[in-house]
């Protein structure tokens, strides 16, 4: 269910880029999670044991990540293609592994690597035989993709101290705060713009946001990030059919090469998950 909200939500958030700016969508969709979230909250602090202080960091660094991402790839989806979106922010099922070596110190398996082969052939393809031919927005989308996996990273860190919907909520106060401060000091603000971009921001802030990441950190509790990451990346294929009706994208028959050779990266990660969890 996660993977078909985010893959339509690209729509509705390069929709958006016509009426506001990257930050203030960002800083308006977090509010409105966090807003979304806040009932939830109060009453998962009726009932834990664990001090609020105690995610607060993980909460607000999570926050932090999360704003990083989420502009760096929403300034990339004012030049990127929704489909070329789905399929390069997917580039985090591969570097979520890589990242989990790095902070955790758990090297990936040879099938891992193979992965990511297969990933980055996939994303010359995806550009046309030449990462040249990637628009600006192209690659500040393949750079989010970074964050997204120490999103999920920071995320799955959190589950330790089992108030997901607490951290998710002030996860995004802080995008909030993040994103409004960016917006007022470098983009214009209007409120018309604001009204005609509202579907986007409501549909992005409490279904692609609030409720999807709230399911993640629940379900981060009992899957590791990089099965997550795994799991997550069908999003690739409903942001490319949502290219595909709402906005008649289409993609070269390279371009279909690249494609379904990040889809087969993310197979053969899913299929080494399934053997190690059989």
């Amino acid at each position: 269910m996660a993977a078909l909200i985010w893959g339509v939500a690209f729509y509705f958030q390069k929709t958006a880029m016509s009426h506001i700016g990257p930050l203030l969508f960002i800083g308006l969709r977090g509010g409105v999670a966090a807003l979304s979230l806040l009932p939830f909250v109060l009453v998962e602090q009726s009932r834990s044991t664990v001090a609020l202080k105690r995610v607060l960091p993980i909460a607000c660094l999570g926050g932090v990540v999360f704003y990083l991402a989420g502009s760096i790839q929403q300034v990339g989806l004012v030049t990127a293609t929704v489909t070329n979106t789905g399929f390069l922010t997917a580039i985090y099922v591969v570097m979520t592994p890589l990242l989990y070596w790095l902070i955790k110190r758990r090297r990936p398996s040879n099938v891992t690597w193979l992965s990511v082969l297969l990933a980055f052939a996939g994303v010359w393809a995806l550009s046309g035989g030449s990462l040249q031919s990637f628009s600006t927005g192209d690659r500040w989308v393949a750079v989010s993709s970074v964050f997204w996996a120490l999103l999920i990273i920071t995320t799955a860190e959190s589950s330790k101290w089992s108030q997901p919907m607490t951290y998710t909520c002030i996860k995004f106060s802080t995008v909030a705060i993040l994103g409004l401060a960016s917006a007022l000091a470098f983009e214009s603000i209007q409120i018309d713009a604001i009204v005609q971009a509202s579907e986007s921001i409501v549909y992005v802030g409490v279904l692609s946001s609030a409720l999807t990441f709230a399911i993640m950190a629940v379900a981060l509790k009992t899957v590791p990030a990089p099965r997550a990451s795994i799991l997550l990346t069908l999003e690739t294929l409903f942001a490319a059919s949502a290219g595909y009706v709402l906005l008649g994208e289409r993609l070269t028959l390279m371009g279909w090469l690249g494609a379904t050779l990040i889809l087969a990266a993310v197979v053969v990660l899913k299929y080494e998950a399934s053997g190690s969890s059989g």
